[in-house]
């Protein structure tokens, strides 16, 4: 399965003071990090999903051949669809030991300061995408929250992962809904 990496993070959070929804995952994936952005695995269900539940295709846009964007291109395309719909995007852990993208295999996990961007946005409400994001955050993130009188409503969702492909991309658009309200 190979030896755990200490790992940082790598890239900042995406927000800003109109931010309304603050978007968890656990850590980024090794893909992600070479890329410098959130959920940038060409499997990763997230930008579909999100493309889907706001009527809006310009997170995952290809050009008229059919090819698609540059990277830069796309990652600017996704920032701004983010910041547009009032989405910030961050994950839990700055630094953790990791075995690729494992989840499971995360070690000595370094939690973010949410309260950073909490305090200076407007979010309302977090969810965490995938079960140990969720475990992530109820153990670390939310008693730091706690701390500083911050009290956000969590809801986990289902990762996106291809990972986790016994979950269909219609039941995630569902199941992500809630982010959109």
């Amino acid at each position: 399965m190979g030896t755990p990496q200490h790992v940082e993070h790598g890239f900042g959070p995406v927000w800003n003071s109109d931010s309304s929804v603050l978007v968890l995952g656990s850590f980024p994936s090794p893909k992600s990090r070479e890329q410098g952005f959130y959920y940038m695995h060409p499997r990763n269900r997230f930008w579909p999903v999100m493309s889907a539940i706001f009527a809006d295709d310009t997170a995952c846009p290809i050009t008229d051949d059919g090819i698609g964007t540059s990277p830069r291109q796309l990652l600017e395309a996704r920032r701004s669809f983010a910041i547009r719909h009032r989405i910030a995007l961050w994950d839990v852990l700055e630094s953790c030991d990791i075995i690729g993208a494992s989840d499971a295999s995360i070690r000595n996990p370094v939690v973010t300061d949410l309260g950073s961007i909490i305090t200076r946005s407007s979010i309302q409400r977090i969810f965490t995408t995938g079960a140990k994001a969720a475990t992530l955050f109820r153990s670390y993130a939310k008693p730091r929250l706690d701390e500083q009188g911050l009290d956000i409503p969590m809801t986990a969702l289902p990762s996106t992962s291809p990972a986790n492909a016994a979950m269909r991309l219609p039941a995630l658009i569902e199941s992500y809904r809630s982010i959109a309200i």
